[in-house]
């Protein structure tokens, strides 16, 4: 649900970033980071447990501009993947706006993006809110990878509701703002029918 600043009238949209363990949450936002121009961006703050991994979430703030006569700010978190992180998913979720659903394209990782789209869903059902009625994209990460599962695949075990998806190589920014773009006009299409 989008707020808005009770002194400068700002409306804030939270979108979360979500998928298994290393799938590339926070490499997406580096590279967002990375890509605008500073005064329209945040800092970033991704606070780790050492090996890369995301502590309790990250998040960077990024000014949309002026939308229909209202400054208009998103905030990006990611929630980590790993299964003990359980609460700290749910608690990143209160309030989220629009959802990118960051699956790992490895072979080997099928079972795990199953079990983090499942996690979405009972925790956006715990939030009130029906994983089918939330704006959501499915980025489909790491197509660089010998071997990635195809996307027939994927969208099949994945995407049954038919989503927008987007091929990536978040390391290299492949897809990053593509998907970026795609759920912040998901999100302001949402807004407007409210």
């Amino acid at each position: 649900m989008p707020t808005t600043h009770p002194t400068s009238g700002e409306l804030g949209c939270k979108v979360v970033y979500y998928g298994p363990a290393a799938s590339g949450k926070t490499t997406n936002l580096k590279h967002v980071y990375g890509r605008l121009d500073p005064a329209a961006r945040g800092t970033l703050i991704a606070p780790t447990d050492g090996p890369e991994r995301t502590l309790f979430f990250d998040f960077l703030p990024v000014d949309m501009g002026i939308i229909q006569g209202v400054h208009t700010r998103f905030h990006l978190y990611t929630v980590p993947g790993q299964a003990p992180h359980r609460e700290s998913r749910r608690l990143v979720l209160r309030g989220v706006d629009g959802v990118v659903f960051v699956a790992d394209s490895h072979p080997q990782r099928m079972a795990a993006n199953r079990e983090s789209i499942s996690d979405l869903e009972s925790n956006l059902a715990d939030a009130g809110l029906s994983i089918s009625d939330v704006p959501m994209v499915i980025q489909y990460n790491k197509r660089d990878l010998e071997g990635a599962t195809p996307i027939d695949e994927l969208e099949a075990e994945l995407n049954r509701s038919e989503r927008m998806f987007f091929e990536a190589v978040a390391i290299d920014g492949t897809g990053v703002l593509e998907s970026l773009t795609a759920i912040s006009r998901q999100v302001i299409k949402a807004l407007n029918r409210a």
